[in-house]
């Protein structure tokens, strides 16, 4: 019989239905049941697309032995840390602190009061590598709880002490200036993988935010090696198999230093930082590669991560059939069958061999540099990429008849947030209608289904939106709207953005302790109040908002909220220098306090042929802490940017400033790209 985990829409609490444990989702009934029996809860997070989560469930949660000692024992919670991140970060928190380390699968065991006092992570169902066995560690924890009261209120005391720490209200530590953000560059790069790109170290995740602020830095500086090693970065991501040479989109994260061994999961919003990236990459170097990697990410995306309505999905599982990257991997045997005369040219191009580099097959990837490669084949690049091309279809085809992975296809509203900002600039930049198509959708899908009574509702599945929006959620919103006027210059996208932005300060800014949280003013009462501003897989929700909150004040001329903005901004002097990559996001916010936005105003028709040929001149520049808005002089009123300006002898005109001074009007796009390449420099 199915646990109550059969009435959530959650596909990772729904993968637990079945389980012999009784699970809860988390909720009152759970936790009004463990202070009732004064029972200990057994709380298990993880996500749909979590390896690890899928070995400890067959391993032990299938299991009827152990789950009989869960359930005799604990009150048994499962939650999806997509869903909640409120919570997951809060018992993270305390397992970090109890342990030096996180991760999920992760296990907690609480007071019925919610209060954490033992944790870790994936347990095994024996004794193994030092680990001590899941039903070991049940047993041992009951136990002490039962028997050791003492030890266990230790324990939470001390726990509660690090929450208190954390909420500690904010403090100033100094003004954010051109030097922070030079000492914040020179401890990135001397982390920098010089000859693999991105950070030093294994695991290896994609550092898309710091490399873009690194993109920033070289068009501050004329620094070339960062511009240099942000693309060398890009290219040696792109190259391994942590993307998918076949299907388009990146993996989680590689297991190695070398881009190689993927934890082959996909998940949107690393995709939507990497397309963002992606466009930036290109305005700065037009390199054909970058364009064409980033157009098949959302190619990905449109083909496998869209819903029918618009929504875009969370994630495609690493696992399938039992087995971790099965769908992705190929043998040179497969390669010889499938591609016949080509066999030999793409087995070269991937780095296919009869051994193979993952558990006796090949996961494909570009070992060399493409001109290399044809140059051994005696055939043209030319040649060469039209080969490419044609296998990839055939090899994408056969591949899509394999037993696909596990698709979570819940919508959350900040990452869809996170996927529409990049989705739109990349609409913006490349100009591909497609896109631009898929964008408005997109947004349009958000604010009719996950905007409820001027608030984000944060998860969507099945026709039904559910769960208080985070800080996250009403940020990448309103930023992903915002990006959406740009794209479109329709003045429905700003004011959603606005609204956005209005919500976030409303619900989530705390003015006694001079911060944003995670949580909002009327969410539900737990063990503390979550605060992350570190940005980690994904940018914070305090990064994010005051993003929002410095774009929307350029775009509107709101001075107030902009000295708002500044205000939070002081409290994260001193850490982005110390720990410059846990604020990549942040660090570009910085970058455009410090220097301002470059604001271009578009004064004119959109849709007509001298209004488009500007825009697509803007389009084409890398100009770090653009704000740009465009419309009719009519519009003036309601959008700060365009008040006061007007076309120059009907045609359309551009405006360009930076810090309070403006470039004269233009109205030809030649001369508008030289004055933004002047603007967009440091001064």
């Amino acid at each position: 019989m199915p646990n109550k985990l059969a009435d959530e829409t959650s596909p990772y609490l729904l993968q637990h239905r079945d389980n012999p444990v009784d699970w809860y989702p988390w909720g009152s009934e759970a936790l009004e049941r463990a202070r009732r029996e004064d029972r200990p809860i057994l709380l298990s997070i993880g996500y749909a697309a979590c390896h690890w989560c899928h070995v400890m469930a067959h391993e032990s949660f299938e299991d009827e032995a152990t789950a009989r000692v869960m359930n005799e024992r604990f009150i048994n919670i499962k939650v999806d840390r997509e869903e909640r991140p409120d919570i997951d970060g809060i018992y993270m928190q305390a397992v970090q602190a109890m342990t030096g380390h996180g991760g999920w699968p992760m296990t907690v065991f609480l007071t019925p009061d919610g209060e954490p006092f033992y944790g870790g992570t994936y347990f095994p169902p024996e004794d193994r590598h030092g680990m001590p066995s899941f039903q070991t560690v049940l047993t041992s924890v009951h136990s002490a709880y039962v028997n050791q009261k003492d030890r266990v209120e230790r324990t939470t005391a001390a726990m509660r002490e690090v929450y208190a720490n954390a909420s500690a209200p904010a403090t100033s530590t100094g003004t954010v200036t051109a030097q922070t953000l030079e000492r914040a560059y020179r401890g990135i790069a001397q982390r920098i993988d010089l000859r693999h790109g991105g950070l030093e170290g294994a695991p290896k995740f994609p550092p898309t935010m710091t490399l873009d602020f690194m993109l920033r830095y070289w068009r501050r500086t004329d620094t070339e090696w960062a511009r240099e090693m942000v693309l060398h970065s890009f290219r040696k991501m792109a190259r391994g198999g942590i993307y998918d040479q076949v299907g388009g989109g990146f993996a989680r994260y590689a297991v190695d230093a070398v881009w190689l061994v993927p934890h082959f999961e996909k998940m949107l919003y690393d995709n939507a930082l990497l397309v963002r990236l992606g466009a930036h990459l290109w305005q700065a170097t037009g390199d054909p590669e970058v364009r064409r990697v980033t157009e098949e990410t959302i190619d990905w995306l449109r083909r496998e991560m869209t819903s029918p309505d618009g929504g875009f999905y969370s994630s495609l599982d690493a696992d399938s059939e039992g087995h971790e990257g099965k769908f992705y991997v190929w043998t040179a045997e497969e390669l010889d069958a499938l591609l016949g005369d080509d066999a030999e040219l793409m087995k070269s191009y991937y780095g296919v061999t009869p051994t193979g580099n993952f558990e006796g097959k090949s996961i494909l990837f570009v070992p060399f540099d493409p001109a290399q490669v044809a140059g051994r084949a005696g055939v043209s690049e030319g040649e060469l990429a039209a080969t490419i091309e044609r296998t990839k279809r055939t090899l994408y085809d056969v591949r899509a008849k394999r037993v696909w992975p596990g698709l979570d296809d819940k919508i959350l509203a900040g990452w869809n947030g996170l996927m529409l900002r990049g989705l739109a600039e990349a609409a913006r930049v490349f100009g591909r209608e497609e896109d631009r198509a898929l964008a408005v959708r997109n947004g349009e899908f958000l604010f009719a289904r996950m905007v409820r009574d001027g608030r984000a509702l944060r998860s969507y599945k099945d026709g039904h939106a559910r769960l208080a929006g985070y800080l996250e959620d009403h940020a990448a919103l309103g930023l992903g709207a915002l990006a959406l006027y740009e794209l479109t210059f329709d003045q429905r996208w700003l004011d959603r953005a606005r609204a956005m932005c209005d919500a976030m300060i409303k619900w989530f800014w705390d003015e006694k302790a001079s911060t944003y949280y995670d949580t909002a003013h009327d969410h539900e009462t737990l063990v503390t109040r979550p605060r992350d501003v570190t940005d980690n897989a994904m940018p914070s929700g305090t990064s994010l908002a005051v993003d929002l909150m410095v774009r929307i004040a350029e775009v509107t001329g709101d001075a107030e909220l902009r000295r708002a903005a500044s205000i939070v901004m002081e409290t994260f002097a001193e850490p982005l220098v110390r720990h410059g990559p846990a604020f990549g996001h942040m660090l570009g916010v910085a970058d455009m306090l410090v220097h301002g936005a470059v604001e271009v105003a578009l004064m004119g028709r959109p849709g007509e042929g001298d209004f488009d040929a500007l825009a697509r001149a803007v389009a084409g520049q890398y100009v770090p802490s653009l704000v740009l808005a465009g419309g009719a002089p009519s519009e003036g009123d309601q959008v700060g940017l365009l008040a006061e300006r007007e076309m120059r002898n009907g045609r359309a005109t551009a405006y360009v400033c930076r810090q309070f001074t403006c470039d004269a009007p233009v109205t030809d796009p030649a001369e508008l790209r030289t004055q933004l390449e002047g603007a967009s420099g440091a001064r």
